[in-house]
């Protein structure tokens, strides 16, 4: 049976661009199954400084930060844990009596997955992609150890300024250099979208990487995964990197860390 909402139940809520049901579903499922007096919803907005200014005033715990307010909210708040000063993008913020604190869970997930996949620090990668999320994936890289690494981007402009900035090279296409682990941090294979029966990268640069690292969460096995698995690649998912963001963002807002079994259901409820 659901906890009843009272006086005392503690608002988490997200901000998107366009609201998904992922994090909504993730969140209220571990709520109800640890009792916790806590709701949470997803909102979008056109007035990212009053929505933040709202979060405060209103003593609402947390806060997730989707595109394109990431960076549109951090002079509003109060302080950046370093996740979030690595990058400037914040996706999480938590309220401590009206002090908003911000964090980038997306960075903490890629970095912990690295750990855990155990890829090795001189693989040399290809990242495809130069928005938001793509600058958490590589600052994750860069502060892992990887030494070597191109962004590969049409836009020259941002895909040369993510390059430089963390130091790796820009290459408007990925031609025939050979990597041992590639990056998709496009939108290619997601589920509903204009590409989603299509693979981030060429059959034969998936053929000479040994790693394949997707970003996108739906569907769990994307094309490129897909392929990745079926041609003897380890692989690592956008769905791992959702869940465990969201994971960090739920200890976060509540001080209660889930089993992993746990974890496992709410993500797979959260997908369903």
């Amino acid at each position: 049976m659901s906890r009843e909402i009272n006086k005392d139940t503690q608002l988490c809520m997200s901000l998107s661009g366009r609201p998904g049901n992922f994090g909504t579903r993730f969140h209220n499922y571990l709520y109800q199954a640890l009792d916790l007096n806590f709701i949470y919803k997803a909102f979008t907005t056109q007035d990212i400084e009053a929505a933040v200014k709202g979060v405060r005033a209103l003593g609402i715990r947390g806060c997730a930060v989707s595109m394109p307010f990431k960076e549109a909210c951090i002079p509003f708040l109060d302080e950046l844990d370093p996740s979030a000063t690595a990058i400037q993008s914040v996706n999480t913020i938590v309220n401590d009596d009206g002090f908003l604190r911000a964090y980038n869970t997306d960075y903490i997930a890629v970095a912990k997955l690295l750990d855990s996949h155990k890829v090795p620090r001189d693989a040399v990668f290809a990242l495809r992609g130069s928005g938001g999320m793509g600058k958490a994936v590589v600052a994750a890289i860069r502060d892992a150890g990887f030494k070597t690494g191109y962004i590969i981007a049409r836009n020259e402009a941002n895909g040369r300024a993510l390059a430089e900035e963390y130091g790796y090279q820009w290459k408007a296409d990925i031609g025939d250099l050979a990597v041992d682990m590639i990056v998709n941090v496009t939108p290619i294979g997601m589920a509903g979208g204009v590409e989603a029966d299509s693979l981030a990268f060429k059959t034969q640069v998936i053929d000479r990487a040994s790693i394949v690292f997707d970003v996108v969460a739906l569907p769990v096995e994307t094309p490129l995964i897909r392929y990745g698995r079926e041609h003897g690649k380890k692989v690592i998912t956008g769905a791992e990197v959702a869940a465990l963001q969201a994971v960090e963002q739920f200890v976060l807002y509540t001080g209660k860390r889930p089993s992993d079994e746990l974890i496992e259901a709410a993500a797979t409820h959260a997908r369903s």
